[in-house]
């Protein structure tokens, strides 16, 4: 697909951003009594935001203008900023961390798979010719079978009627007999290729690499060299072109400045018979009265401002008498609120950087011409304009200097005025100085000293990395978690059966909370902060390739703090606080960062198992709220902690210590689907009619990923793969593999919900579904806790 093809892409979808913005700005104000109708709005509003992200990021892959992409990148960090926002919206509102949109993506008439993609004309009709050749095919092979049947019973019994004559009559039943083999296995190969050329059956060879693939792959790496080249360009650029700015504009800019400053001075000399005050550097200088205004605007905004200081002595004490009376009012509302319930917007944090962003598209690139630009390089004008105002600017700050003095000599000379010291200004300067006294008296009160001040981070990282607290993750993509969608799980929770969540919705919650926030700075500021994560499940179901994923998509790096792997290391209370402190001193430096607590019941048991007290694995309990509390916004770490016995730990710490807690089901039928296609074909099988891939689904309910994976390995053994020629994979194989395994039982995976019903979030979620409001349960609570208290 060629540049010229994504930059239609990218104009179609900021047309896409632009409408969704014009209907949120419509929907933020409007309070919706229907709680079902204020989430499908929510659901709708997601969708369409997760559409527009896939195109921009496809867009900010594929395009190598690299002033575009840095807008790009922009309304990207708002859009998954926006999609963050509108989950915890949603999480609020069903009081569950998974949703279900079937039926509004059947609405949209999307796939629930993938984002929308029109099908031309030609192709559609295709896709039907397809499917009624094969449907034409299989009825004419009926048809000839009860025809062949027909006629071989005929013959049977004819030929019992008769007997045989020589043989002459033998030879030929046998050349009748090799014949129609012969034949038969002709017309098998012939109806193979013809389900290939209808499309109905995939070509051999069809999931090795092809040419076109490996090509496809080499234009990649060509554009992301382009990529890099043309953004090098442009950071050049951007210093050569200041510096020419500056040698042939920048004298032209300082005189009219200096001009459009004096006319000031003279015409506010005309009008109020003194001269004016000049603004501070801190204030901003000149900057502040000529943002964008004439002389004559500056000096009516004077004017104005004496007037309005004296209204506003008289408006303080009405307010204040405004206030009181409110107040009273206020609680008079609250009553009738708690009857009357009604659903509104929240505000949004990356609503104005995506407005913003659509602006700047819109005034920029919208309707420009880059018929000049055909290796869409970088634009000097764009550069010139955006170095002008940063060169105004400095030329400004020396500017104000030389008038400030020229306004002193000025005043000196015209009205014979005397230099008095500002005494307002020097109560500020005395104001600033007890200010940063206090300031540096409550810094020293501050324990929070940096223990390793005398240590380079080479040499920390050196010492983790020999302790195994710092270990090198494993290079999984999250696509590698294959799985399917639950595609019925409206429909269940219409009829009060709550679902149990399917691989892909675990992995979209794990991009949701851990990904995205850690991919990208800008959005992990703003968006509703996760500092911890809770993965639970039985064993197998890939808990820690999710945490590896996390690292590998996000660059991110791991630490391991499981209770087995920090036994014995840094003994004592010092040692635990030099190791935490260690820790999350390399994770700041080295963000973004996982902290991975591993079988992280341990760290909260109940009771300590006497095999292993002598390990200490509660060692981090108490720590664990501090290093919380430390965590900052601006901290791009997150703490993931992996658990298959959650019910072995204390429940209250437990839910503290994790702000979010993903259960992760046994795998269902579609995902065992799913999972065995493509195992089987990642390890060499070749699958066949011979193999019923639904077979072996069905048989392994209750069986884990990793059950899975185990069963192929050992079956597909290098020789085994070498036989499929002759020797076609059939279920038997994996099922006699699977004997020697336990799978996950009901009554394991009941333990589990039991456990979450218990969970904050599953409090709440179960009093909503019994028409129970948890904010009342919550102060009847507190009511009775103080009764007890008296």
């Amino acid at each position: 697909m060629s540049n010229a093809m994504y930059n239609k892409i990218w104009h179609q979808t900021q047309e896409d951003l632009n409408s969704m913005l014009d209907k949120e700005s419509q929907k933020m104000l409007e309070p919706q009594s229907n709680r079902v109708f204020f989430f499908q709005m929510l659901a709708t509003f997601y969708i369409n935001y997760v559409q527009i992200f896939r195109n921009l990021e496809n867009v900010y892959d594929q395009i190598v203008h690299p002033q575009k992409r840095i807008l790009i990148r922009k309304v990207l960090d708002g859009v998954m900023g926006r999609i963050l926002e509108l989950k915890n919206e949603m999480v609020q509102l069903e009081l569950t961390e998974y949703h279900y949109f079937d039926d509004i993506l059947q609405d949209l008439k999307l796939a629930p798979k993938r984002s929308v993609k029109a099908i031309p004309f030609e192709e559609a009709v295709k896709i039907i010719q397809m499917s009624e050749r094969a449907r034409q095919g299989r009825l004419r092979a009926l048809f000839m079978k009860q025809i062949y049947l027909q006629e071989y019973r005929t013959k049977q019994a004819r030929l019992l009627g008769e007997k045989m004559a020589d043989l002459g009559a033998a030879a030929l039943r046998i050349q009748k007999v090799w014949r129609g083999f012969h034949q038969s296995k002709r017309i098998k190969k012939e109806r193979e290729e013809e389900m290939i050329f209808l499309g109905m059956n995939p070509p051999p060879q069809f999931n090795q690499l092809s040419a076109t693939v490996l090509r496809a792959e080499k234009v990649n790496c060509l554009r992301n060299e382009v990529q890099f080249k043309h953004e090098e360009s442009y950071r050049e650029a951007m210093v050569t072109i200041k510096d020419d700015l500056k040698t042939v504009e920048g004298p032209d800019i300082k005189e009219s400045l200096q001009d459009q400053i004096r006319q000031w001075f003279i015409e506010c000399r005309n009008l109020t018979g003194t001269f004016p005050d000049f603004p501070n550097a801190e204030e901003g200088g000149s900057a502040v009265i000529f943002s964008n205004k004439t002389p004559q605007q500056v000096i009516a905004d004077i004017m104005a401002s004496q007037d309005n200081e004296e209204k506003k002595k008289k408006n303080k004490k009405k307010k204040a008498r405004k206030a009181r009376k409110e107040k009273e009012k206020k609680a008079t509302k609250d009553k009738s609120k708690e009857e009357d319930e009604e659903w509104k917007m929240s505000p949004s944090l990356f609503l104005d950087e995506m407005e913003k962003g659509n602006n700047l598209y819109k005034d920029l690139w919208k309707n420009k011409d880059e018929s000049w630009n055909f290796p869409q390089e970088y634009d000097p004008e764009l550069i010139r304009e955006e170095k002008r105002k940063e060169l105004e600017s400095e030329i400004r700050v020396q500017v104000d200097e030389l008038m400030r003095q020229e306004l002193k000599n000025l005043k000196i000379a015209v009205n014979r005025e005397k230099e008095l010291p500002n005494k307002p200004r020097k109560k500020k300067e005395g104001k600033k100085k007890n200010a940063e006294k206090k300031g540096k008296k409550g810094k020293k009160g501050k324990k929070n000293k940096d223990l390793t001040a005398d240590r380079t981070i080479e040499s920390l990282y050196k010492e983790l990395v020999e302790e195994g607290l710092l270990i090198q993750s494993l290079k999984v993509s999250l696509s590698d978690y294959i799985g399917e969608y639950s595609y019925l799980g409206t429909s269940l929770r219409q009829v009060s059966i709550e679902p149990m969540p399917s691989l892909l919705d675990v992995r979209q919650l794990v991009t949701l909370y851990g990904v995205l926030p850690l991919g990208s700075a800008s959005v992990h500021k703003k968006a509703p902060l996760v500092k911890s994560l809770l993965l639970a499940g039985p064993s197998g179901v890939g808990k820690k390739m999710l945490v590896h994923a996390i690292c590998t998509e996000t660059g991110a790096n791991l630490f391991n703090l499981s209770a087995s792997n920090i036994a014995g290391k840094y003994p004592g209370k010092s040692g635990l606080q030099m190791m935490l402190h260690v820790v999350f001193k390399l994770a700041q430096q080295l963000q973004p960062s996982v902290v991975w607590i591993g079988d992280t019941e341990k760290t909260f048991y109940k009771k300590v198992p006497n095999a292993e007290k002598k390990l200490e694995p509660k060692r981090l309990k108490k720590q664990f709220p501090k290093i919380l509390k430390l965590m900052k916004p601006d901290d791009r770490i997150l703490i993931v902690g992996t658990t298959q016995r959650p019910f072995d730990a204390e429940l209250q710490s437990f839910c503290k210590a994790y702000q979010k807690i993903i259960l992760i089901p046994r795998p269902d039928y579609a995902s065992r689907y799913v999972l065995w296609k493509e195992i089987i074909q990642r390890n060499e099988g070749v699958i066949t009619d011979a193999l019923n891939v639904s077979c072996l689904a069905k048989v392994t309910d209750g069986f884990t990923q990793g059950h899975i994976v185990q069963v192929v390995t050992s079956v597909l053994t290098d020789r085994r793969v070498r036989q499929q020629t002759h020797k076609p994979l059939t279920a038997v194989e994996f099922t006699a593999a699977l004997t020697a395994m336990e799978p996950v039982y009901q009554e394991e995976e009941n333990s589990f919900k039991d456990w979450y019903a218990k969970t904050p979030l599953g409090k709440k979620r179960a009093l909503a579904l019994t028409g129970g409001d948890p904010e009342k349960d919550k102060d009847k609570k507190k009511g009775k806790k103080e009764k007890k208290k008296k």
